[in-house]
């Protein structure tokens, strides 16, 4: 079962709640007593996220969006 959380609390230890996550939990975030929001691992996302392109291969630490928005 999910963690329910308040936004407040989120924004007050983001931190421990990224660790938490990391481990695999997942939690509902209500704002004034209604959910506004899921937080779950990227895992349990379908597994939607694929990578594209990896830019560490082009230079170490990867390339900042500046460096790529300047070039479009």
């Amino acid at each position: 079962m999910e963690k329910i959380i308040g936004l407040k609390n989120l924004r007050e230890h983001t931190e421990e709640y990224i660790k938490a996550v990391k481990k695999g939990e997942s939690f509902v975030v209500i704002r004034k007593t209604v959910p506004v929001f899921k937080v779950v691992p990227v895992e349990k996302q379908d597994e939607r996220w694929e990578t594209i392109i990896d830019f560490t291969g082009v230079k170490k630490g990867g390339v900042g969006i500046d460096d790529i928005l300047s070039r479009l």
